[in-house]
């Protein structure tokens, strides 16, 4: 297990929700990034599966397709150290012997960042419970 400060209260969870479409073949997969608020690891993982459950549901779209959404699990569920305030680190990814090259093409420019991209309405669900 990593490094759980013994004053940590908040976590982020990565939750997994499937949507099919009836008559298309193609699933689409959201990750939700949640806060959760808890004592412990067990606790954050207890209470991010109880927040996942509500989006096992099943809905008509407005074309009448039945959508059937499904929960399915964690990606990952990471202690936030730092108290919640403006400039808290929330997680971070550590990466070894990159070359300067990958670095120059690792950042986003501001347009590529996701507020500032046009949202894609390609595969709208219309307001899916519990979704985006």
């Amino acid at each position: 297990m990593g490094y759980i400060p013994p004053d940590a209260k908040w976590y982020l969870a990565e939750i997994v929700e499937e949507f099919r479409i009836d008559g298309e073949a193609d699933n689409i997969v959201h990750t939700n990034l949640v806060l959760i608020r808890a004592d412990s690891p067990d606790e954050a993982y207890d209470r991010a599966i109880e927040l996942g459950k509500p989006f096992n549901t099943t809905y008509l779209n407005p074309e009448g397709k039945t959508v059937s959404v499904t929960f399915r699990g964690l990606l990952d569920l990471n202690v936030i150290h730092d108290e919640l305030e403006h400039g808290a680190e929330l997680i971070y990814e550590e990466r070894v012997a990159m070359s300067e090259e990958e670095l120059r093409r690792w950042g986003s420019e501001k347009s590529e960042l996701g507020v500032f991209k046009p949202r894609d309405t390609s595969h709208d669900m219309s307001n899916p419970p519990g979704g985006e």
